[in-house]
């Protein structure tokens, strides 16, 4: 938490496979299933008809609905109610659509296969071009029904929004119960948890890899911060720093090929660079002060960081190579947890305003920043891999919650749990 002092934060320091979802499915906990509350919506909402899907029924999980919600929660769009279930070979009447307000439509169906699969298919209508826009037929077993659906509710937002939709990716977090520290996956709506670690000693800095079958971590199971990389398929894990001192706050280069590192074991905490083997150890800082939560830029030729080296915690942009770093941040006496946008051109950090510990976005090009949350214990920012919103913890109800904001701050909603408190997420990538 940033209430901590920041010498404490620097020695403190998400899609995942489909075989991994699968392979996992026994893992689920019940109890810890986060649900989704919605606080905000868009300046422009796209009014939109998602029919029941044709024989849907038969399928795991209702399609339709987890469109909806999907498309809800995004805060772009307003639901149009159908009333009728409606396949995609309905013959669709566009006057009568617009005259009920729909700018959109949606209708599809769900069909049992030979070998056990559902055949999931839908159409995207332009009620007031009277054109289709979109099509899609997928065959999904029966535990990826709701990936199916996500990837027609992210179909859908590309061709209304113009930006991929974030609906299929995964999320992942930690979660403490009890004694016991969880890492898991859930989907980007928190349906859908798996666990991937379970541990009585903290779990810290959970991170992505690029492909999304690999996350890196802080675990003091050896009674001291180490950083570790975990293959998620095989469950195979590799010890990526276990120096003297503190290991910590590891984030992936773009590419996947080293990771960017806070460790303490020549003094000071400085930034290090490293294999996700843990070959190949570079020192990328040497200061006087605590360089700490390292994070590459979009492009992979930067590394963003925390450092106290004018007096308070300020974010600084240094080459990817190390060397001469320059000053990001000026407004406030404390900002700490860079992450950057995908495109490159958003920072979202933590900055301290009158006691108050809150998530903040900066125009790299012009240094403006928007307040992008009203709480008061912000921490650990995670962009969506489209750019579009931003995932941190905060408190709700004295209990660890999930918030999502865009980046515009206009849309939010808030993932919670009775199971215990969860902080630490990241935001898995687009999977291939």
């Amino acid at each position: 938490m940033q209430n901590k002092t920041f010498s404490s934060v620097a020695r403190l320091g998400s899609a995942v496979a489909l075989s991994f979802v699968l392979a996992l499915a026994g893992n689920t906990d019940a109890n810890a299933q986060l649900r989704v509350e919605i606080s905000g919506v868009g300046a422009n909402q796209i009014p939109i008809a998602v029919a029941a899907f044709a024989d849907e029924s038969i399928a795991p999980q209702q399609v339709s609905a987890i469109i909806k919600a999907d498309l809800l929660r995004s805060g772009f769009f307003k639901i149009i109610d159908v009333g009728t279930a409606m396949s995609e070979t309905t013959a669709v009447n566009y006057g009568d659509w617009k005259s009920r307000g729909a700018d959109a439509l949606v209708v599809g169906s769900v069909q049992r296969l030979a070998d056990g699969r559902f055949d999931v298919r839908y159409r995207l209508f332009d009620t007031v071009k009277s054109a289709q826009l979109s099509a899609l037929a997928q065959a999904a077993t029966p535990q990826m029904t709701r990936v199916s659906a996500h990837k027609i509710a992210d179909d859908i937002y590309e061709k209304l929004i113009g930006t991929r939709g974030a609906f299929a990716t995964r999320i992942a977090y930690v979660t403490k119960a009890g004694r016991e520290y969880r890492l898991e996956v859930a989907d980007a709506d928190g349906e859908g948890t798996q666990v991937a670690l379970r541990s009585n000693e903290p779990i810290i800095s959970p991170a992505w890899s690029p492909d999304g079958t690999k996350v890196a971590y802080v675990s003091f199971e050896a009674k001291k911060p180490v950083v570790y990389v975990q293959d998620l398929v095989t469950r195979q894990r590799t010890v990526v720093a276990n120096f003297k001192g503190s290991n910590s706050a590891p984030s992936w280069s773009p590419d996947g090929r080293q990771l960017a590192v806070a460790l303490s074991k020549d003094g000071l905490t400085q930034v290090y660079a490293v294999n996700p083997d843990g070959s190949n150890l570079r020192r990328l800082t040497n200061t006087n002060g605590i360089d700490t939560e390292p994070q590459y830029s979009a492009d992979g030729q930067s590394i963003f960081f925390t450092s106290d080296r004018s007096g308070g915690p300020q974010i600084y942009k240094m080459a990817a190579t190390g060397g001469d770093a320059q000053r990001v941040t000026f407004n406030g006496t404390y900002n700490i947890s860079p992450r950057v946008a995908p495109d490159g051109k958003t920072l979202a950090y933590i900055s301290r305003r009158d006691g108050r510990f809150q998530l903040f976005a900066m125009d790299l090009a012009n240094g403006q920043e928007l307040r992008l949350s009203d709480t008061a214990k912000d921490e650990s920012p995670s962009f969506s891999p489209n750019g579009k919103y931003i995932m941190y913890a905060t408190d709700s109800g004295r209990r660890g919650a999930l918030a999502v904001v865009s980046v515009d701050g206009r849309v939010r909603h808030t993932l919670s749990t009775q199971a215990g408190d969860i902080r630490e997420p990241t935001w898995g990538p687009f999977m291939k």
